[in-house]
């Protein structure tokens, strides 16, 4: 019960502050609804039990089959009562909605007839549960969870208009755009074919299809824009006809039931120049017809396509019925605008983001808690004490200093500066890397006397000839210094790789690794003997002795090379080994070795027999064990032929 609460909870805040109805699970149908049942009952649960067991095993085995398939109707159902939204814990907006898309009995009715069998099958499986608790054999238990298991079924197969009416209302609801009811929205209506579609396709990234006939848009539509640094929320809503309430058809209730939920600002478009193929008499008692839904809303009446007729062009008795209309609206304004060549778009928009804000910020200040935080605020104002000229504090050094000229920074200095770095700007030309000759260097010298710029560069300075330091070889020079540094670092680098360590080894210490060489090489081959599972022959002998027997022998015997040796060594255990398998025969008794006769051995055959029987048993299929063997493949038992009918190969 808990659990149930906490999802009741969590759907309920889902739906009220989200609205995403992308996320509702697939709804099965009723057929597929009972494989998913059986085929998870079956791969979850254990498959096999035999009649030898005892009977509180094999009811055991039986009521788990049982509840395991109510647990798993009870939870899938249950997961799709909990994720489709309830028209009572919603937004009256989507309430609506959902009763204008869908009818809301026909929805509730589909959810109620869930309900219904997720009880029954509550219901059926705990019957049976306490029939399978005093049957006595295992065909009685089989058979009662066999209809157990129907039961559920059937029950599940009476919902197969439930299941596909809800799967239609999820597909469509999944393409519905999410629409926050809460947040700001600036909310598009008025006749078809006015120029409504082209607004929202300039202001936002939305894409609407727009075309010259009537009721292009059949559904709503939401784009986003920017505005004051804040994300907004424009709805395209479908044409509305000038006719009663009652007689409004499924497309134009959703425009109607956005104007009565939503809190946005309202932009009723208006075609003067005939071309949406309503006069302009029937856009104005439409706007009298639904003028009670705009009753606590901004409003902002928008007279679209002016790049074939403004307001002004019209006669006098229809600037006049326009101007009743905005009698009729306190607080409304005109905008007028051409969505084809953008005129008056984006003052549209800012107007509007502007009515709504001051609107919301009215509402704010009339309720209750706007004058319990007011009066927690205060906000200080500084008033003039008296009449006394308090001017701003300058310090004498600065004054001199402006007095002097030496303070470059006042408004003179500083547009000095400008026009001195825009006449650079000038002299330079980007497109041509020549112009950056033309440019004056010498502008910006600071010197003691500033006439001395553009004086000529004196040859003798202070009694000395400037040319006299200045070689005109330098860059030569220069230049042969680098490379001769060059080849001397090559030259390091050659020398410290030619410099290598040489090391002097003693006659000796070759004699030894020779020795030690020669022994390793033996030492494998006999190794390798010895791994052939063979007995010590003369040749093991043989190879045992040349090893152990350099001790004695003369430095002639020495100086033998090891691959000599080693080879005598291979080709005597090749013989063998042939001679052996040619002679040698294996004892069928080797497995008795250690008995005195074949009596005891086959005592001992018995004893470890009956000592493995319960790891054998062990090690057999038990319940869990979900591999079903075939005994009958259908390949070999079952063929088109029949017996007789045809002679065979």
């Amino acid at each position: 019960s808990t659990q149930s609460t906490w999802g009741h909870l969590l759907s309920v805040y889902f739906f009220s502050v989200m609205y995403n109805f992308k996320r509702l699970p697939v709804v099965p149908n009723a057929k597929h609804f009972v494989d998913i049942v059986m085929s998870r009952t079956q791969r979850k649960t254990p498959t096999v039990v035999h009649k030898g067991y005892k009977i509180t095993r094999i009811r055991r085995f039986y009521m788990r089959k049982v509840k395991f398939t109510q647990s798993t109707i009870h939870d899938r159902i249950t997961e799709i009562l909990q994720t489709f939204p309830k028209l009572e814990d919603i937004h009256p907006f989507y309430s609506d909605l959902i009763n204008i898309l869908y009818d809301k009995d026909h929805y509730k009715v589909a959810l109620g007839q869930l309900n219904i069998v997720r009880k029954k099958v509550d219901q059926i499986s705990a019957d049976y549960v306490k029939f399978l608790k005093f049957a006595d054999s295992l065909y009685q238990c089989k058979q009662l969870k066999r209809a157990a298991m129907g039961r559920m079924a059937t029950c599940l197969k009476k919902l197969t208009g439930a299941l596909g009416y809800l799967e239609q209302v999820r597909q469509h609801l999944s393409r519905l755009p999410s629409i926050d009811p809460n947040t700001r929205t600036l909310l598009i209506t008025g006749f078809p074919n006015v120029g409504k579609s082209s607004f929202i396709n300039k202001v936002t990234r939305a894409d609407v299809e727009v075309q010259p006939y009537a009721f292009t848009t059949k559904s709503l539509f939401v784009g986003h824009t920017d505005y004051n640094y804040v994300r907004w929320q424009v709805i395209d809503t479908p044409g509305i006809l000038d006719h009663p309430l009652e007689e409004r058809n499924t497309i134009e209730m959703q425009a109607v039931n956005a104007l009565v939920h939503l809190r946005a600002c309202v932009l009723y478009f208006m075609d003067l120049s005939g071309q949406c193929g309503y006069s302009i008499d029937q856009q104005i008692s439409l706007f009298k017809n639904i003028s009670p839904l705009f009753v606590g809303k901004p409003l902002v009446i928008v007279i679209n396509k002016t790049d074939l007729v403004k307001l002004e062009d019209c006669n006098s008795e229809v600037q006049s019925q326009i101007k009743s209309m905005i009698d009729e609206c306190p607080g409304s304004d005109i905008v007028q605008i051409s969505t084809l060549n953008d005129e008056g778009v984006v003052d549209l928009k800012t107007k509007a983001c502007e009515k709504l804000l001051n609107s919301r910020i009215e509402e704010k200040e009339k309720h209750r808690k706007y004058e319990s935080i007011k009066n927690r605020i205060y906000v200080s104002e500084p008033k003039k004490r008296d009449d006394s000229d308090r001017s701003p504090f300058i310090p004498e050094s600065v004054l001199q200093a402006k007095a002097l000229g030496k303070f470059p920074m006042n408004d003179e200095a500083r547009k000095a500066l400008k026009d001195q770095k825009k006449h650079a700007e000038m002299m330079y030309d980007i497109s041509d890397p020549n112009s950056l000759q033309n440019v004056d260097l010498r502008a910006k010298w600071d010197l003691a006397n500033p006439e001395w710029k553009y004086d000529v560069v004196p040859e003798i300075f202070e009694g000395k000839n400037i040319a006299d330091w200045i070689d005109p070889d330098i860059d030569d020079r220069l230049r042969e210094l680098e490379e001769e540094e060059v080849e001397r670092l090559k030259q390091e680098e050659l020398e410290q790789a030619n410099r290598k360590e040489v090391f002097q080894v003693s006659a000796i210490s070759k004699q030894a690794v020779k020795n030690i060489k020669e022994k390793i090489k033996i030492k494998r081959a006999i190794n390798q003997v010895n791994k052939g599972n063979t007995t010590h022959t003369a040749v093991t002998k043989l190879a045992n002795e040349r090893a152990h027997s350099r001790v004695g022998r003369s430095k002639r015997a020495r100086s033998t090379s090891a691959a000599e040796k080693v080879e005598e060594i291979t080709s005597a255990v090749r013989s063998a080994s042939l001679s052996r398998a040619r002679s040698h025969t294996p004892n069928p008794k080797n497995s008795a070795r250690g008995l005195s006769n074949m009596q005891e051995f086959e005592k001992v055959r018995a004893l470890e027999s009956l000592a493995n029987r319960r790891r054998r048993k062990e090690a057999r299929k038990g319940e869990g064990d979900h591999h079903v063997p075939d005994f009958k493949p259908k390949h070999l038992f079952t063929s088109g032929w029949g017996i007789g009918k045809r002679p065979r190969r």
